[in-house]
């Protein structure tokens, strides 16, 4: 999928010529060789010997030729190259993805369950809510909401949390580390990417923040990928100030087309940080419900939120 939200077969060769170009000879234990390389990283032919496959082999599918390649040869390369979790399943949706081209269309929405909202109202300690791939954020909690204020507040940006990254000049700041945050989220659109290449509502996304932002298009060209699952965020809260939180984040199994995911941010009890999500709680009592109006059950994955 190029910057216009497209899948298109030079995904395949960007990623796997980006991912050669990380590795010297001597991480996969080769020699380095006397001669100076004209580019960074490996050559084609070392990585057919690592994988196990011709130089010849190799180069097609490096050109894009991977319709009905096996699943252990996608192994190989992905070992040869070595991939971690998030890139080996890249490559295999890529894989799966080459096929006779089918037309972009919208997904099924989904509908969530009563018990989901249910679910995360009685999260009371921690601030929780559920997005899709696009990362929209479609359902919270009370905290959940009151954290990512800036995002929801904003009509605009549909409660996305990639448009309020890249378009909204108040990202900078909400996020002390902006730019790994400006990273993190192209890397999620692009693994959903390829997870979902012809899902119209993700092209449409892409296009749009490709056309808007010099940011979100030189991260694009970099072909990073990444699974999201744990670890530790930093925000600037506009209400409470710097504040460092654990996140863990959980597949949601529901019908449709949609993947979502539950993410739950949480600090250590007695802690600062623990203190400041307290104070948030407090804040957002009085203004905030446990299902925000716009963020209602009604809502679904697969549509836009209410602006």
């Amino acid at each position: 999928m190029n910057a216009s939200g497209v899948p298109e077969r030079t995904d395949i060769r960007d990623f796997l010529a980006t991912r050669r170009a990380r590795i010297s000879p001597e991480q996969v234990g080769l020699p380095a060789g006397g001669t100076q390389r004209r580019v960074p990283g490996l050559r084609r032919e070392e990585v057919a010997v690592l994988a196990g496959v011709s130089t010849d082999w190799y180069t097609r599918l490096e050109k894009g030729h991977i319709r009905g390649v096996s699943d252990d040869v996608l192994s190989a390369v992905a070992r040869a190259l070595l991939l971690d979790d998030a890139e080996t399943a890249h490559l295999f949706h890529l894989a799966r993805a080459a096929k006779p081209a089918r037309t972009p269309r919208r997904r099924t929405p989904v509908k969530l369950p009563a018990s989901l909202q249910q679910l995360l109202d009685a999260m009371t300690g921690a601030a929780v809510f559920v997005r899709n791939g696009r990362l929209d954020i479609i359902a919270t909690n009370a905290l959940g909401r009151a954290l990512y204020a800036p995002v929801l507040d904003e009509p605009a940006w549909k409660a996305n949390i990639a448009r309020f990254n890249f378009l909204d000049e108040r990202a900078a700041d909400f996020f002390p580390d902006y730019a790994g945050s400006m990273d993190t989220t192209v890397a999620l659109l692009r693994t959903e990417a390829g997870r979902d290449p012809y899902n119209k509502d993700l092209t449409e996304l892409i296009g749009e923040l490709a056309t808007r932002s010099e940011h979100f298009r030189s991260r694009w060209g970099t072909h990073n990928v990444r699974s999201h699952n744990t670890g530790l965020k930093h925000f600037n809260h506009p209400v409470v100030g710097a504040v460092d939180l654990s996140y863990d984040s959980l597949d949601v199994r529901c019908t449709g087309d949609d993947q979502l995911v539950l993410t739950g941010y949480t600090a250590p009890p007695g802690s600062p940080a623990d203190e400041k999500l307290r104070m948030l709680a407090s804040w957002s009592a009085p203004t905030s419900t446990a299902r925000a109006e716009e963020h209602d059950g009604s809502r679904t994955a697969g549509q836009e939120p209410r602006s």
